[in-house]
């Protein structure tokens, strides 16, 4: 039988098969992102539940960021190396079995492990996934149309998880940690029989465990340490130290992955300005998003008092258009290239934050809220779906993993740091005694800081859009990474669309 992962798919009519594939990838990204917007909206129950503090409530949150972002590039090159079925349909188990637990268990440092289980298993699905996509389906329009329903998936999980929430919480937040284990288990029963064995890398080189400790660490410890900092202090020793150990292991991760015969991550693929402009934008992105919805959500509840189902319902038309339209966004590349489509989507996002600092005390649903959360949507159409397909092409399959996790890295980091520093920026002001008008005045400087994050990511953006237009129409696909010399074993990249080449930097990446 032919694998679909050793024979991309083209333009032709996709088989039913190839169709299941897809399903069962977009089943566990639609989870991970479900499980991120459940969990927001169920922790005052939780917290009252469980006796917990408001300390010890927020690594509830953090548990799961710190397991995903702390070992997206484990993960990523584990796909390559060992298989991306394997390693793919392990994590989806993990991911079930932890939803399980956190919804069975009664005690607050249970949960948080479970929630550190989960973020670990989604750090080895979500780039396992997303590589056996840009593996299965040949680069160009084919590729785009089916990281288009992949980020449909994404952001549909993610708004069905918000109103979800809502209502399962109403019966018991432990509804809102189960929910996830069910889905997980028919996606994994249907991925056992979909998804082909894939090939592995050859590893006569070993396996990179120095490089696999010291960057797993480094990001687990910086994780970290944005997540405590607003609470211990910005400018405290231990901050500063933590952030010299971050350094120190950063330095140390650079000069093995440089000797190593077999590196986590290949250096030279960051020598392409496409992959460092998809990776810079994914985290200005995401990082000004999720700061954002944090201070909306305390503004909905806080100030307008509105239930978690009413502010599930507020952000819903954004998730909604997101389902609507990213299917068409591949269309779209293919015409105007992913530079243009991504500034385009950044202009939209800083129109929608700047639109949103009109807000008051009167809520202005129509004139203010609805427009923004409708930008946003737009935005979140146009660029995520981009940015997956800039940061693919043009790369070989033995390394789409490692891409794929240096990607969902810089999403998972981005939103940590960048929520961090918006958390200390709201709560520099003392608000305990202070009148309704005064705390929303303390979100203004957050609301302004997350418009300049999203102008800076589409300023990251401009240099695409002249790389574009010096790119030569026609051609072959540039090589921006490569785990050794080309060998006849060595499929090459095929021809792409002439949209798709202007957009790439027409350089070789090479050690």
């Amino acid at each position: 039988m032919t694998s679909p992962l050793n024979t991309p798919a083209s333009e032709g009519r996709w088989t039913p098969r190839l169709w299941g594939t897809l399903f069962v990838l977009c089943a566990a990204m639609f989870l991970d992102a479900l499980d991120v917007s459940m969990v927001g909206v169920a922790l005052p129950s939780i917290a009252t539940d469980l006796a917990l503090s408001t300390s010890t409530l927020q690594w509830i949150v953090s548990g799961y960021i710190l397991g995903y972002g702390g070992l997206l590039l484990l993960g990523g090159r584990a796909a390559d190396l060992l298989g991306r079925r394997r390693v793919f349909l392990i994590a989806l188990a993990v991911f079930a079995l932890a939803s399980l637990l956190g919804g069975l268990v009664d005690s607050g440092p249970l949960l948080i492990a479970s929630r550190f289980i989960k973020g670990l298993s989604a750090a080895f699905t979500a780039p396992a996934g997303l590589s056996i996509i840009t593996t299965t389906f040949a680069e160009g329009p084919v590729r785009n149309r089916a990281l288009s329903i992949y980020t449909t998936c994404a952001a549909t999980g993610f708004s069905m998880g918000l109103v979800l929430s809502g209502l399962l919480t109403e019966a018991s937040w432990r509804w809102t940690m189960l929910l996830p284990a069910p889905i997980a288990l028919i996606a994994l029963a249907f991925g056992l029989k979909l998804i082909p064995h894939s090939a592995r890398e050859n590893d006569r080189g070993g396996y990179d465990i120095p490089g696999a400790v010291t960057g797993t660490a480094s990001m687990l410890l910086l994780v970290f340490t944005v997540v405590q900092a607003p609470e211990v202090g910005w400018t405290s020793a231990r901050t500063l130290l933590s952030f010299l150990a971050v350094a120190v292991l950063l330095t140390a991760f650079v000069a093995i992955e440089r000797r190593s015969a077999s590196p986590l991550i290949r250096l030279g693929v960051l020598r392409s300005g496409s992959q460092i402009r998809a990776n810079l934008g994914a985290m200005t992105f995401f990082g000004s998003y999720v700061s954002f919805q944090f201070m909306v959500t305390l503004y909905f509840q806080t100030l307008l008092d509105w239930s978690a189902l009413q502010t599930a319902l507020a952000f819903l038309p954004a998730g909604a258009l997101v389902a609507l339209s990213s299917t068409k966004i591949g269309s779209l590349v293919d015409r105007f290239g992913t530079p243009r489509v991504i500034a385009v989507g950044f202009a939209l996002l800083v129109l929608a934050y700047v639109l949103f600092l009109r807000v008051s005390l009167d809520p202005q649903y129509a004139t203010v809220i609805l427009p923004s959360m409708i930008l946003i949507g737009a935005a979140c159409a146009l660029v995520f779906p981009s940015l997956n397909i800039q940061a693919t092409n043009g790369v070989h399959d033995d390394e789409q993993g490692m891409v794929s996790g240096l990607l969902n890295t810089s999403v998972q980091v981005g939103g940590a740091i960048f929520l961090a520093v918006i958390t200390a920026v709201v709560t520099a002001s003392d608000t305990a005694n202070a009148s309704p008008q005064e705390v929303l005045d303390s979100f203004r400087p957050g609301l302004v800081l997350v418009a300049v994050i999203a102008f800076a990511g589409f300023l990251i953006t401009l240099p695409g859009l002249r790389a574009s237009r010096g790119g030569s129409r026609t051609g072959k696909s540039v090589v921006v990474a490569q785990s050794g010399p080309a060998s006849a074993s060595t499929p090459a990249p095929g021809p792409v669309t002439a949209a798709a080449e202007a957009e790439r930097e027409r350089v070789a990446v090479r050690d």
